[in-house]
Formats: C-alpha cells, structure tokens, sequence
C-alpha cells in the first residue's frame, strides 16, 4: 500500500468510499456520526483544493481516504474530562474511511500520518467502537471528549513519540 495526495478527478470515486463508509457505520451500532451525508463534496473537494486529502492505493485502486494538515485545529483548542498528552505542534487526522475491500488499509493511514509529525491527534463518536479499537491498537491514548463544529462530542485521542 502507499499514500498520496488526492486529485479532484478522483472524487466521485472517493464519494462512494465514503458511502460505503456510512453504510458500515450504520450497520455497527454508529446509525449517527455521519447522517445526512457527511462528509459533503464540497468539504472533500475543499480539503483536496488544499492538499489535506490523502488516499491509499493497493495496486492503483483506492483502498481508504483521509484528510490530514498540520495546521491547529479549532475543534482541539478545548478539551474536556482529560488533557492531551503533549501541547505544541501537531498533525490532525479526519475523514478516515476505508473501501473495505482491503485489511488494515486505517492502521496504514494512522501509520503514515504519524511519520509526517510524530505528534497525531484524532476524534471519533462514541459509537464508533470500530475507530476507537483502530487508534487504540495503533499506540494513540484516550485524552479526554472535544466538541465538534456542530457541538456533538467527540472522543479525542493522541499519539506522540
């Protein structure tokens, strides 16, 4: 597998990752983290525009998408119920889905975003039990319930070397 930047003629392709994406949440005690078509394509198109939108390839066929920046993300500014671990610069992971037709495709992402930075942070609802298990067999720790744009929780989690 490798990872490489998005391009915007691959987003009709990478829509219908998502779609199975939602669909699997749905079909695993998560019906809510995604409703009403989350992501949009105006927000996968916006992060492909700025070169935040990352696949995985298996042999040239797109196995799993993601958004990854370095850039502060406002939704990480307060923590509640917990701390992070370490303050400073950081890289954030969103958007993670897989096509599921390849094993492992998330824990290669999860992988690949903490060599870009050695200091990772992510979210997931807490009914993505899937997700959460995925950032915990990676090495990322529980840190504590952040807010998301809409003011739903989210479970936070971080890993730094």
């Amino acid at each position: 597998m490798k990872i490489r930047t998005a391009r915007l003629e691959e987003i009709p392709e990478i829509m219908k990752i998502y779609d199975t994406a939602r669909r699997f949440m749905q079909e695993h005690e998560n019906p809510t983290q995604w409703k009403a078509g989350y992501p949009s394509r105006e927000l996968v198109e916006r992060d492909c525009k700025q070169g935040w939108l990352y696949v995985c390839e298996e042999q040239e066929t797109l196995a799993g998408v993601f958004m990854f920046c370095t850039e502060p993300d406002a939704t990480y500014q307060k923590i509640y119920e917990g701390k992070w671990i370490q303050e400073g610069a950081y890289g954030t992971m969103h958007r993670m889905a897989s096509s599921g037709q390849i094993k492992g495709v998330a824990s290669f992402c999860l992988d690949w975003c903490f060599k870009q930075c050695g200091n990772v942070r992510g979210d997931t609802h807490e009914d993505n039990y899937v997700m959460q298990c995925v950032f915990e067999k990676n090495g990322f720790q529980r840190c504590g319930i952040i807010h998301v744009e809409d003011g739903t929780p989210r479970i936070a989690y971080q890993r730094i070397k």
